[in-house]
């Protein structure tokens, strides 16, 4: 190309960073390019929060009104910032590869307390500007205080350094991109699909004009069309609900081996409680419309949920299932006990690693009191056990979040393997983590509690039937049977593994915690 390209971008740290990225990559394929800053009205109006800025696309209106007067060639968005529809005239030519879309939450540590889930503070502090992020974070920690926050990313840093909040919460991609060190503050990293990001979050937008056909060509050399499929979900389930930046809607759409997986999260407000809801596809094809459909106003929910373990009255399934009016009956059908009362302390000498594969095993272990004569890392089997271990005062070095313990397995001895590891949990425990670890690994089985089946369980006339264990299976269908229109959520491979041998159709939630469940039960 023969001529010298000009790029628009907004003036902050990050779009800069993000614009001389572009900049790059066209003098790598032999495209002269320089900067042109263009100042947007989410720039100059600070004031005020996303939701009560007027219009659409006040971070690219800008930019799209010089690229259509010819004053520049290219324009460098935020994909996330993007309106769902391009003026006429205008069309994206390519999208980045995806940085991480998870989120951070930063915590003065002065303000943090790990026995809260998130490390913040009872009642503490936290800002964000977005509907989004707000409507997530309190549905997890509904005793938090939002406050509006806004500026760009060493602005936001700056102003938690100044300790005019306790945490705030940022898009890990800007932070990694700048290259900002953290390390003054607790950091939390919320990943995807526990914390749903902005739809095309992570993904830079390089946008031209349509008629512009030969830099349109050029461009793709940097596109990235298995990115493009994805976003085309996640825009589409925007652009069908007719929302943008101020609704309080999370999509994240990837590709896991053959199949695409969508997760969901949009509540009404940013002070409401989301819905949300994972998907499978092997298609993409009308799998936004699936999504949106789920979130009819007119939906027919269940009237009736099982679950077989206490729920307590704050818990996220509860509120969930309750807010759609949906009655819980939940009750356990197995009881544990305390097997022992003391060990001896010299096993902790030389361990390493402690893991918990339930919480149980989290609770009576601690009710022992023990005492570690070094620094020991601390590993969990899901979420459940490791807000359990939150509350005794310790932080997990690694959470299995898999459904199959088979994949914890091979994550867990990626980092554990060749060291000593003590397992507290049942008298007859499955051994699927220590299965999985190498020979020269020592592992040691702490048996702390047993499980006891109760006897003469009542049947449930729920419509759905979430089994939490594989010994509730064998406690319910002991005396019961499963009615025609009865469906069955299981937690975890282990549970759904009874019901194979039982030729029983069930529904395995992608997480096996209270938000996986209530995505589960969300999407039947």
């Amino acid at each position: 190309m023969d001529r010298k390209i000009i790029i628009g971008t907004r003036g902050s740290e990050l779009a800069l960073w993000q614009a001389n990225f572009v900049k790059d990559s066209l003098e790598a394929i032999h495209i002269s390019a320089e900067l042109k800053i263009i100042k947007t009205q989410g720039d100059r109006i600070l004031n005020l929060s996303f939701d009560k800025l007027e219009g659409k696309g006040f971070f690219t209106k800008e930019l799209e009104e010089e690229l259509i007067a010819g004053t520049i060639d290219i324009a460098v968005h935020s994909h996330k910032d993007l309106p769902t529809e391009n003026p006429p005239g205008l069309v994206i030519a390519a999208v980045s590869e995806r940085e991480d879309p998870a989120e951070l939450l930063l915590v003065l540590k002065d303000c943090t307390d790990v026995r809260q889930k998130l490390s913040v503070k009872f009642g503490g502090l936290v800002g964000t500007s977005s509907n989004r992020r707000k409507a997530q974070l309190l549905a997890v920690r509904p005793d938090l205080e939002i406050k509006d926050l806004r500026g760009n990313v060493p602005t936001r840093i700056g102003k938690l350094r100044d300790e005019k909040y306790d945490a705030i919460m940022l898009a890990k991609a800007g932070v990694s991109r700048l290259g900002i060190n953290l390390d003054e503050f607790h950091v939390e990293e919320l990943g995807a699909t526990e914390f749903i990001p902005a739809p095309a979050q992570g993904v830079l937008a390089i946008q031209v004009r349509e008629r512009d056909h030969i830099l349109y060509e050029a461009l793709q050399d940097l596109n990235h069309p298995d990115v493009a499929a994805e976003l085309s979900v996640e825009r589409n389930v925007l652009k069908l609900f007719g929302g943008g930046c101020h609704l309080p809607l999370g999509v994240y759409c990837r590709k896991d081996d053959d199949k695409y997986q969508v997760f969901t999260s949009k509540a009404e407000d940013g002070e409401g409680f989301p819905d949300r809801l994972f998907i499978e596809s092997d298609t993409l094809e009308g799998l936004p419309e699936r999504i949106v459909a789920k979130f009819a106003k007119d939906r027919k929910f269940p009237l009736k949920v099982f679950i077989s373990r206490d729920i307590s009255a704050g818990s996220y399934f509860r509120r969930a299932l309750e807010k759609n009016k949906i009655e819980i009956e939940a009750r356990s059908l197995i009881r544990t006990v305390r097997t022992i009362t003391r060990f001896d302390s010299y096993i902790l000498k030389n361990i390493d690693w402690v893991f918990f594969s339930s919480k149980n095993a989290v609770e009576y272990f601690f009710q022992l009191n023990p005492t570690f004569p070094k620094k020991v890392k601390f590993g969990v089997m899901g979420t459940g056990s490791e807000d359990m271990l939150r509350k005794n005062g310790h932080f997990a070095d690694f959470v299995g979040e898999s459904t199959d313990t088979a994949d914890v397995a091979a994550d867990f001895a990626a980092m554990a393997n060749g060291t000593a590891i003590l397992f507290p949990g049942a008298d007859s425990p499955m051994r699927s983590i220590q299965q999985g670890l190498s020979a020269e690994t020592k592992i040691i089985d702490l048996p702390v509690y047993e499980t006891v089946l109760e006897e003469g369980v009542q049947p449930t006339g729920a419509d759905i039937l979430v089994f939490t264990s594989p010994s509730n299976v064998e406690a319910y269908f002991i005396d019961n049977l499963l009615q025609p229109q009865q469906k069955v959520i299981a937690i975890g491979k282990s549970t759904g593994k009874k019901f194979d041998e039982m030729g029983v159709s069930y529904t395995l939630p992608f997480s096996p915690d209270e938000i996986g469940l209530a995505e589960a039960v969300f999407g039947i």
